[in-house]
């Protein structure tokens, strides 16, 4: 996996100060994508153990509340087992750190089987998440306005109600991980 850039006081891309990663590769194209050049896959750098440890030491910050992982397209199907090991790694060793993800891929379209984003790797990630930013970019929506997300179709997801029910639940400000 490579990714394009690493914010370590990011404060756009969910509540609070935050670590962000924004992986490389992506085949949705939105129209009007803010980062047109994260849909090539090897733009940026390799992700690697380093990467993972600079994650890591900026979480441990007592002022960082969580983790963003963004793109590009995070659950493209060849990030994925990426993915899943660095959120393993960050949910093993900061449970307190909330992770929130975005993808152009909506919550229904991830656990579809059959659907190009499913693959045996969906269901643990979004397991390891707490925020689901759903849904292609779509310019003719787009709305600067709107809290943390850029088109009225996108949606902000609580991860864990959204998975027992088995269908979306709109995230609450209030939200805390237990």
């Amino acid at each position: 996996m490579y990714y394009s850039a690493l914010k370590k006081l990011d404060i756009a891309n969910g509540p609070g100060v935050r670590m962000t990663l924004f992986v490389s590769g992506c085949t949705n194209h939105c129209e009007g994508c803010f980062q047109p050049e994260t849909w090539d896959f090897q733009h940026g750098a390799p992700f690697t153990e380093e990467t993972l440890e600079e994650i890591l030491a900026g979480l441990a910050l007592p002022y960082v509340r969580g983790f963003t992982l963004l793109g590009g397209e995070p659950m493209e199907p060849r990030n994925q087992p990426d993915v899943l090991s660095l959120l393993e790694r960050i949910r093993w060793s900061m449970p307190e750190k909330d992770i929130w993800i975005f993808s152009g891929f909506t919550f229904e379209r991830l656990l579809t089987p059959g659907e190009y984003p499913n693959t045996p790797h969906v269901r643990p990630i979004l397991e390891l998440a707490d925020v689901l930013v759903d849904g292609p970019f779509i310019l003719a929506q787009k709305d600067l306005l709107l809290r943390f997300r850029g088109s009225k179709n996108q949606r902000l997801l609580d991860l864990p109600a959204s998975l027992q029910r088995m269908q979306p639940v709109l995230w609450d400000d209030h939200y805390q991980r237990h």
